[in-house]
C-alpha cells in the first residue's frame, strides 16, 4: 500500500494546537503531522508554553487575551514611571550627599516600610470585603492611587522639609495597591479559570510580568543617565508613562466579561428588563458596568444586615413579613434599604432579595426616571413600597431568572456582597 493511501488508525491533538494522524506501518505505528496542522512554529509552541496556560485558550475565558495584552502594557508603563519615582526617592533620603548620614536614610525608610504595613492592614480590614463584588473599580483605583504615590515621591525631593512625612503617606498609597491589586488580581484569576486552573494562571501571569520587568529594566538602563539632574525631564516622562498606564488599564478592566452578578451588573440587567423585557447578556452589561469609583451619597443597599436595621418593632417586624412568603426581610431605614437573610437563603433567593432591593433604590432615587412596572410600587410610606415589591417580584422574578440563565449569566454563585448576619424569625407571614 502506498503511503498516501495508508490507513488513518487514530488521530491526536494537542488542545487546539497541532494535530497528529498515526497510521500502520510494517506492523508499527507511525506518527506524523496532520495536513490541517494549526500549530505554528516551534518557536511560537514554546512561547506559549512557557507564558500561557495549559490548555490555552479552552482552559481560559474568552477575554483572557484581551486583558492580558493591555494588563502588560500597563505593567510596563508602571514599571518605568517607578523608575524615575524609586530614583526620586534615593535621591531624597541621601544618596550621593556627603552631608546625607546612613543612620537618616535607614530610619526614613524604616518609617516609610513602617507606615505602609500599617496602611495594608487597615484598608484589609475596611474594604477587605469589597473586592470581589467590585474589583474592577478596585483594581482600577490601585492603579490610579499607585500613579499618584510615585508622583508624590517624585516631588518630595523638592521638599526636603517635607520629605518623610511625604514619602510615608505615599508608602500607605502604595500599601493599599498591593492589598487592592493583588485581591482584585486573584478574584480576576477565579473568573478567567475555567478548568479550575488557578494556580497555572497565577503562575503564567507572574512569568509574564516578570518579562515585562526586565524590559523595563533594559530600559531604565538608557533612561536613568537622561533624567538624572533634570526634574522637567523626569515629570515629561512621568506624565507620558502614567498616561499610558492609566489608558492600559482602563482598556483592561473594561475588556473584562464577568458571567456573575455584582450589584452594578445586576442592576443594569434588572432595569433593562422592566423597561422593554429585554435581557441583557454579560457582553452587553458589562460594557455599561461603571469601572471607577462613585464618592456620591445616595440610597444604599445593606445586604446581609441585621433585624434591627430592618425592624425596630414588633409592628415593623408585622409589616415587613406581610405579602412576604421568602426567606428574607427588607425595609428601609436613614436612606439605606437593606435587606435581612434568614439561614436558609438560597443563591436564588439573594437574587431575588437584591433585585427588590434594587427595585426600591432605583424608585426613591429616580422616581421621574425608573421604569414604568416601578411606579406601581409607589405608596403612603415605605413600609407599602416594600409590601408592593413582593407582589411585583411574583410576577416577573421567575422569568427574569430564566432569562437570565438563558443568556450566559451564572446563577448558582454570585458577586454580591453580603454580609454575614442571618435571622431566624417567629412570626408567621401575613
Amino acid at each position: 500500500m502506498e503511503e498516501n493511501e495508508q490507513v488513518v488508525l487514530a488521530t491526536e491533538k494537542y488542545g487546539s494546537g497541532e494535530s497528529w494522524d498515526y497510521v500502520a506501518k510494517e506492523g508499527a505505528l507511525e506518527r506524523r503531522r496532520d495536513g490541517s496542522d494549526v500549530g505554528g512554529s516551534c518557536i511560537t509552541g514554546v512561547f506559549k508554553s512557557v507564558f500561557l496556560p495549559q490548555g490555552y485558550p479552552e482552559s481560559v475565558s474568552e477575554d483572557y487575551l484581551r486583558y492580558q495584552f493591555w494588563d502588560t502594557v500597563q505593567a510596563f508603563a508602571s514599571s518605568l514611571s517607578g523608575t524615575l519615582a524609586t530614583q526620586a526617592s534615593l535621591r531624597g533620603i541621601g544618596v550621593g550627599n556627603q552631608e546625607a548620614t546612613v543612620a537618616a536614610a535607614t530610619i526614613t525608610w524604616l518609617l516609610r516600610d513602617g507606615t505602609g504595613m500599617l496602611g495594608r492592614i487597615l484598608f484589609a480590614w475596611l474594604k477587605g470585603t469589597k473586592l470581589d463584588s467590585e474589583a474592577k473599580k478596585w483594581r482600577l483605583f490601585a492603579d490610579m492611587l499607585n500613579d499618584f504615590a510615585m508622583f508624590m515621591e517624585i516631588l518630595a525631593p523638592s521638599f526636603p522639609a517635607f520629605f518623610t512625612l511625604i514619602v510615608c503617606t505615599a508608602g500607605i498609597f502604595k500599601s493599599i495597591v498591593g492589598v487592592a491589586g493583588g485581591a482584585t488580581r486573584a478574584a480576576l484569576t477565579v473568573h478567567q479559570a475555567c478548568r479550575d486552573n488557578m494556580a497555572d494562571i497565577s503562575a503564567k501571569d507572574g512569568s509574564q510580568e516578570t518579562l515585562v520587568n526586565l524590559a523595563g529594566l533594559l530600559i531604565s538602563f538608557v533612561l536613568i543617565p537622561l533624567v538624572t539632574d533634570n526634574s522637567v525631564l523626569t515629570l515629561g516622562l512621568f506624565f507620558l508613562f502614567t498616561a499610558l498606564h492609566l489608558f492600559a488599564n482602563y482598556k483592561a478592566v473594561r475588556s473584562v466579561v464577568m458571567e456573575t452578578f455584582n450589584e452594578a451588573r445586576l442592576s443594569i440587567v434588572l432595569d433593562r428588563y422592566l423597561r422593554d423585557g429585554r435581557i441583557l447578556g454579560p457582553a452587553d452589561a458589562n460594557r455599561r458596568e461603571p469601572v471607577f469609583m462613585d464618592f456620591r451619597n445616595g440610597v444604599r443597599i445593606k445586604l446581609g444586615a441585621k433585624l434591627r436595621d430592618v425592624a425596630r418593632s414588633e409592628e415593623e417586624l408585622r409589616l415587613a413579613l406581610k405579602n412576604n412568603n421568602k426567606p428574607y426581610l427588607l425595609g428601609v431605614n436613614h436612606g439605606c434599604v437593606c435587606v435581612c437573610l434568614a439561614p436558609q437563603v438560597s443563591v436564588c433567593d439573594q437574587i431575588r432579595a437584591a433585585c427588590q432591593a434594587l427595585c426600591l433604590v432605583s424608585l426613591l432615587t429616580r422616581e421621574n426616571e425608573a421604569p414604568t412596572q416601578l411606579l406601581a410600587l409607589k405608596g403612603s410610606s415605605h413600609w407599602e413600597m416594600v409590601c408592593n415589591s413582593h407582589q411585583l417580584m411574583d410576577r416577573v422574578f421567575e422569568t427574569f431568572l430564566k432569562g437570565v440563565e438563558s443568556a450566559g449569566w451564572q446563577t448558582h454563585r454570585t458577586l454580591l456582597d453580603w454580609d454575614e448576619w442571618r435571622v431566624q424569625w417567629k412570626l408567621k407571614t401575613s
